[in-house]
């Protein structure tokens, strides 16, 4: 794991960001800081985002395991904010589904209001990676003509658990999905088609982006079925591990 990560925690009444350093978390107050036990803090997902943007289709060995071609520019769609969940948090298998599936994708924070950012000066408005699970009910994707409902029930956006450092390169991580320990998912960030400073400038072209945005780059070949009580693991080199189970809705 990267040495740089950043925790959004919870300690009685109060919501911080802090800097994990094993076992220990420490918030700066400006003049001062604050040492915590990891231990006693309520750890939360690592953003609050106005909007989360996802990208289709974004690594060459998924659009080869698909027959698809490769596409000229990136395929947006948008998860609402009420599908967020955190590191260990539940994702729950609702009714009107009968078939959930995990996809595995290193995820972009925007760290602070920005619009029309050239992809050169794209690192400027980060916050910085993490991992996360667009879970999808492919059922209902594959009937509906747009994804809406397929990808936005409450919970079908784990993330976490913590902010890795973002000037570090993520050209070249290994991304791997784990259900029950077991590997699903094993690419690397190397096959994206679109890399992470394009698709800011894509996307920053058409809207504003706001502070605790959420961009999920993609994810690669091997996507699957998902039932309740399995324990899904998503493992980004250098960024973390996000752990999530299937619950029942009731």
């Amino acid at each position: 794991m990267h040495e740089y990560m950043i925790g959004r925690f919870k300690y009685e009444n109060e919501i911080f960001y802090g800097e994990v350093k094993d076992d220990r978390v420490v918030v700066n107050r400006g003049l001062y800081s604050d040492t915590f036990l990891l231990s006693d803090l309520q750890l939360l997902p690592p953003a609050q985002p106005t909007k989360i943007i996802c990208v289709g289709l974004n690594y060459r060995d998924h659009a080869r395991e698909l027959n698809m071609a490769i596409p000229d520019e990136p395929l947006l769609f948008l998860k609402p904010p009420s599908a967020i969940t955190g590191n260990l948090g539940k994702i729950i298998y609702p009714d009107a589904s009968s078939r959930i599936e995990y996809e595995g994708e290193l995820a972009v924070i925007i760290g602070k209001r920005c619009k029309n950012i050239r992809a050169s000066e794209a690192g400027s408005v980060l916050m910085g990676y993490t991992c996360f699970n667009d879970v999808t009910a492919r059922d209902i994707q594959k009937k509906d003509v747009q994804w809406t409902r397929s990808k936005g029930f409450d919970t079908f956006a784990p993330v976490g658990p913590y902010i890795a450092d973002p000037t570090q390169d993520v050209s070249n991580l290994a991304i791997k999905t784990r259900v029950n320990g077991i590997l699903r998912q094993d690419s690397n960030t190397a096959n994206m088609i679109f890399d992470v400073p394009y698709l800011v400038e894509f996307i920053s072209s058409m809207m504003t982006l706001e502070r605790g945005d959420v961009i999920s780059t993609g994810t690669p070949p091997g996507v699957g079925e998902l039932f309740v009580g399995d324990e899904v693991e998503i493992e980004i080199e250098n960024i973390g591990i996000l752990k999530n189970t299937v619950v029942s809705q009731y």
